[in-house]
């Protein structure tokens, strides 16, 4: 068993679904800090849940540095579990699973980027990204896709086992 991320076993079962809970904890942590790691230096911004704090708890948003990336990575580790929660086991069973988990994550990190920046950006944190800044948004977000996506077809195994 690898010592991050354990695998699962044939059938449908609650150890199952506390395996994708687990690793799905876990990809998500790590997708966060990735995605973090690429964003930061680029954006030269916090992540934009400290306008949201700052919206909605007043103050600027730098007031909301730590706050704001906690907050972050714990919307990235829910990603995870959420991603860990819909990978259909039996549909990713291949001799390519790594591949699977980067095509199923980079629609997954797509489909959360849209999301974040038509729903939660526009209507929560009443914001609009400027050309650049939704590159960058839409890179972070697929980043993290990936990383998470890959990080669950690493995980599987032909036969089960760990």
């Amino acid at each position: 068993m690898l010592l991050l991320g354990p695998t699962r076993s044939d059938g449908e079962n609650e150890s199952d679904r506390t395996s994708a809970l687990t690793t799905g904890v876990i990809a998500g942590f790590v997708a966060t800090v990735v995605m973090t790691a690429f964003r930061e230096p680029t954006a030269r911004s916090l992540p934009p849940t400290s306008d949201f704090l700052s919206r909605w708890f007043g103050g600027d948003s730098e007031d909301y540095a730590v706050s704001s990336l906690l907050l972050h990575l714990a919307y990235g580790i829910g990603g995870g579990v959420g991603f860990g929660l819909g990978w259909n086991r039996r549909g990713t069973r291949s001799d390519e699973p790594e591949t699977v988990g980067l095509v199923l994550g980079s629609l997954y990190g797509i489909a959360l980027s849209l999301f974040g920046e038509h729903v939660v950006l526009k209507y929560l944190v009443a914001m609009e990204l400027e050309t650049d800044e939704s590159a960058v948004f839409h890179a972070g977000h697929l980043i993290y896709g990936l990383t998470v996506g890959v990080w669950f077809g690493s995980r599987e195994r032909d036969d089960g086992t760990d």
